[in-house]
């Protein structure tokens, strides 16, 4: 029997991570499920929303499935430390970036995938003063380590830090800022990651039948760190004869993707783009309410939706939260380990209760989320699920 690490974090993650354990009991997933601590409730109580420990059961099984995470600004983190640790040094670090980092999970794959009969999927006008529903379907590969991401910043940078910046001719415009009035962060890429991270793009998209694979950067203007990673692109992209190479600048893409998002597969970028990329074609198929994730290394796999946690809604009860990213991201579990029979029978179930229509959370009503929503007819989290496990 397969062992995971079940790590609820914070908020709703605490909602749809048990529930998604239990669609896939009902779906024949035998499993065995440990508790790992992680979140905002340990970096109150220890000061690290990473204990040792929950490193170590994923060190040991390798396999995570995680809910969801608060992360607030150093401030405010400090201000929520235990009085006992206040003044001690403790820095607050998001647990899940600490997660990529700590296992080098530095692949990591967001498919925004359409479901038929979805209400929130996105529409446009034809020629004919109609309305037309394009099928998405893309899959956001974002480099997930490095970039600006990565954690390599200073807030009233040192001396030495402000001397070797100095010696860049760009530094000239800020020669008169104190460095007390001065935040720098890095974008740092390296050849080692970039040239992973378009790999494992163009080995999806050959795998699962895409015809193109998209850079998605902005190389005109960051020259160094966005134009190694369309090089690279072009130098592998010569490997994959039948499989084409489109290059895209961020803020053209996003507004590309509300025009003609049908044309895109398979996408590439850094750390930060490929969050706001994968972010803008999720709203094209429902939002982050059916955006899931996989964060892949070479030995350790954490399987997450890419919502956050939601604090105004942990205590609604019967909760009201659509639970269908984290089905979504524990069928990319079940399709890493080799499951994905039980994968395609979950996914089937989820379509067929979106297009059925009979069921739906308040996103997909497309009202207000509040105690009030099942006075309009929309269905709890738990009803959700009943509704994808009798669709099984």
């Amino acid at each position: 029997m397969r062992t995971i690490v079940a790590l609820p974090g914070d908020g709703i993650g605490k909602v749809v991570l048990p529930e998604s354990i239990r669609l896939l009991s009902a779906a024949g997933f035998n499993a065995e499920y440990v508790n790992g601590d992680i979140g905002w409730e340990f970096w109150i109580k220890e000061g690290n929303p990473l204990p040792q420990r929950t490193v170590d059961l994923l060190e040991k099984h390798k396999i995570g499935l995680f809910g969801a995470i608060t992360s607030k600004p150093k401030s405010d983190a400090e201000k929520e430390l235990s009085p006992d640790l206040k003044g001690k040094g403790y820095v607050y670090f998001s647990p899940i970036v600490s997660l990529r980092q700590k296992f080098n999970l530095d692949i990591c794959i967001r498919p925004c995938q359409s479901f038929k009969g979805n209400p929130l999927n996105f529409i446009r006008k034809n020629s004919s003063g109609g309305f037309e529903e394009p099928l998405v379907n893309a899959v956001i590969f974002r480099q997930n380590t490095e970039g600006l991401y990565a954690g390599v910043e200073w807030t009233n940078p040192p001396a030495d830090v402000r001397t070797a910046l100095e010696t860049h001719p760009k530094m000239k415009f800020f020669k008169d800022v104190p460095s007390e009035e001065m935040a720098i962060s890095t974008r740092i890429i390296t050849k080692h990651a970039a040239t992973r991270i378009i790999k494992a793009a163009f080995e999806y998209a050959k795998k699962y039948g895409y015809k193109n694979v998209t850079v998605c950067e902005k190389p005109n203007v960051l020259r160094e760190t966005s134009g190694m990673m369309l090089s690279i692109a072009k130098a592998k992209a010569k490997e994959y004869p039948g499989i084409s190479l489109w290059d895209t600048n961020i803020d053209a893409q996003m507004m590309w993707m509300t025009k003609n998002p049908e044309d895109y597969g398979v996408i590439v970028a850094e750390n930060m783009f490929g969050d706001i990329i994968s972010d803008g074609f999720a709203g094209l198929v429902g939002g982050l309410g059916f955006a899931c994730s996989a964060n892949l290394g070479d030995e350790v796999a954490v399987f997450e939706p890419t919502h956050g946690s939601a604090p105004k809604y942990e205590m609604l009860n019967p909760s009201i939260v659509n639970p269908i990213a984290m089905f979504l991201s524990a069928c990319m579990m079940l399709d890493h380990i080799g499951e994905n029979a039980i994968a395609a029978k979950i996914r089937k179930a989820i379509a067929k209760v979106v297009e059925e229509g009979n069921v739906k959370t308040y996103d997909m009503m497309k009202i207000r989320g509040g105690a009030d929503v099942f006075k309009q007819g929309a269905a709890s989290t738990l009803e959700l699920t009943d509704a994808v496990i009798a669709a099984l």
